[in-house]
């Protein structure tokens, strides 16, 4: 109800530059270095899976869960980014990246919806007034918190959903 009140400013916040640093600033883990790589993440629904095992690796390792302790944030953004993206590049709609505020001022869209991490961005389509909130799906399942069984499921149900 407050965002439909008072009509700012959307706010863009382009993740599209984060994404790619799944694959361009990858640990010297031998696993992240063969797998985590721009081959292999081209931003298609495929290769969702990698970010997949990826994730269960940070949550199942005693290296990954000390990671995680350390720096979540970061974690989330950057995975959240990438899969942002790719549900982004296929969907035909206008979805763009927008500080999580803004959206909540602009539009009642937001509303009764908490965000994820501190410096929430969500994807906002403003032709249909719909948020997608990546960042906040991968925050729960790092948590343990999961709303979906896996990354790809929610990406390709969020496609369908979308499209």
């Amino acid at each position: 109800m407050y965002g439909s009140l008072n009509k700012t400013k959307l706010i863009k916040n382009d993740l599209k530059g984060i994404a790619k640093l799944m694959y361009q600033d990858v640990s010297v883990d031998t696993w992240d270095q063969e797998n985590l790589t721009k081959r292999n993440l081209d931003f298609t629904i495929e290769s969702i899976r990698y970010i997949d095992a990826y994730t269960k690796r940070l949550s199942t390792t005693q290296m990954g869960r000390e990671l995680l302790k350390n720096h979540f944030d970061n974690f989330v953004v950057r995975i959240g980014a990438y899969i942002g993206e790719v549900i982004k590049r296929n969907v035909n709609q206008d979805y763009k990246w927008y500080e999580y505020d803004s959206v909540y001022h602009f539009s009642s869209a937001l509303d009764e919806v908490n965000r994820g991490i501190k410096t929430e961005t969500v994807l906002y389509s403003k032709k249909r007034d719909r948020v997608l909130m990546p960042l906040t799906v991968v925050a729960q399942h790092l948590e343990g918190n999961p709303a979906h069984t896996d990354f790809l499921e929610y990406v390709e149900e969020t496609i369908k959903q979308s499209s």
